[in-house]
């Protein structure tokens, strides 16, 4: 059942200011970019405000830019920098001092909170903050960790909704009491389901693994992800060197990049596991790259809602992942779900996967089935409409 029609166009059209820190390639900037080129322009319009220095920064100049839709803000860096950070406030005070939206739609740790006070200073009228995970987690230093929550506590005072991408992430806020409950939303971080369908059947597998200079007979386990601490990538290299120990032909694709590339690549060879290892970079559109593999697993310690996770489910690849956040949402089985450190366990199931065909087959199969309406972005999009809409009505009475 998809969510009801929007009202007949009106004169006024609201101006919504979607801001991110920056448009990095991951699931949270890739769903803002696409609710932006794709809310309905009778009724909303849409604006994109962002740090510079991303990997879509010349994709959105392409359209949004030329639509003078797109804003890049000097001051909004990721790093905590408090002289930048005043800056930035003051940078998006002026800004939407200038522009007046009716709605200023954060996302991102960094831009949520430096963007939820700067609209409250400049008095929006609805402000809305997207969770699409978090900046905190039980492995920083508790200090460190108390400031994120205390920050995240304010900020939320501020807002009129709170949308989480995922149930966990809802439950982990409702117990720290980081804003009204009832201000809660559940909007589940989308992909394109039916452009994933038709990948599916198009997809030529001998030709993505070729592309990859892998052997036509090589099981391919894959991951997608920045190489970052939060992604743990050491242990999807300390699980394939178990892996490749039982399963001569197994083969590593781990597509992504970024600060830890080097480490990770000298990791690599302490296990003298390069010729098992393939790391091709980024790739705007993996969907055809994912059709390579046998197995994709996620090693993240932390999560929102893992968008390539959902990727590959829908493409028809079974997944193994750690236990985090997000990944509850979708994942359950101890076929399917390790946790966290427990590579043996991780290992085991993927080798499993990889000596039974059919029983990965019949992972894919269970797994894909979860990934219903409620993870289709074209659905995303629609939920937030009827969102904006319903709180400028609230805001107008």
């Amino acid at each position: 059942m998809s969510s009801p029609p929007l009202p007949p166009p009106s004169a006024i059209r609201l101006k919504v200011a979607h801001v991110v820190t920056m448009l990095e390639l991951g699931g949270a900037q890739g769903n803002t970019i696409h609710t932006v080129r794709h809310l309905d322009q009778n009724h909303f319009d849409a604006q994109l405000w962002c740090g510079r220095g991303g990997f879509w920064d010349a994709n959105v100049k392409a359209d949004l830019g030329q639509d003078g839709r797109l804003r890049f803000l000097r001051w909004l860096v990721r790093p905590v920098r408090p002289f930048s950070d005043l800056l930035a406030i003051i940078e998006l005070w002026v800004a939407l001092r200038r522009e007046r939206p009716a709605i200023i739609h954060t996302h991102s740790s960094k831009a949520g909170i430096l963007g939820r006070i700067a609209a409250r200073l400049a008095g929006v009228p609805i402000i809305i903050h997207t969770f699409h995970g978090f900046g905190f987690n039980d492995r920083q230093f508790f200090l460190t960790r108390w400031a994120y929550v205390f920050l995240e506590r304010r900020a939320a005072a501020y807002c009129d909704r709170l949308i989480f991408v995922s149930e966990s992430n809802w439950k982990i806020a409702e117990r720290l009491g980081i804003g009204n409950r009832a201000r809660y939303t559940l909007i589940r971080s989308g992909v394109p389901l039916q452009r994933l369908a038709e990948a599916k059947l198009s997809a030529d597998r001998v030709q993505a693994r070729r592309a990859l200079t892998l052997p036509d007979d090589a099981e391919v386990v894959i991951t997608l992800s920045a190489f970052k601490p939060q992604k743990n990538l050491s242990d999807f290299i300390e699980m394939a060197a178990l892996v490749a120990a039982k399963r001569p032909l197994a083969r590593f694709v781990m597509i992504g990049d970024g600060e830890q590339r080097a480490e990770l690549e000298a990791l690599i060879a302490a296990r003298d596991l390069s010729d098992r290892f393939r790391l091709p970079g980024w790739i705007a559109d993996p969907s055809q790259t994912l059709a390579a593999a046998d197995v994709f697993v996620l090693t993240s310690l932390w999560e929102g809602l893992p968008r390539a996770l959902v990727e590959s489910m829908a493409l028809g690849v079974p997944a193994v992942c750690y236990q985090t956040d997000g990944v509850t949402d979708l994942l359950s089985s101890p076929d399917e779900i390790r946790p966290q450190g427990d590579v043996k366990g991780l290992s085991a199931a993927v080798s499993r996967l990889l000596a039974d065909p059919a029983f990965g087959r019949q992972t894919a199969v269970a797994q894909g089935a979860r990934v219903i309406r409620d993870y289709d972005i074209s659905e995303m999009v629609r939920q937030q409409e009827m969102l904006y809409l319903d709180l400028a009505r609230q805001t107008h009475r």
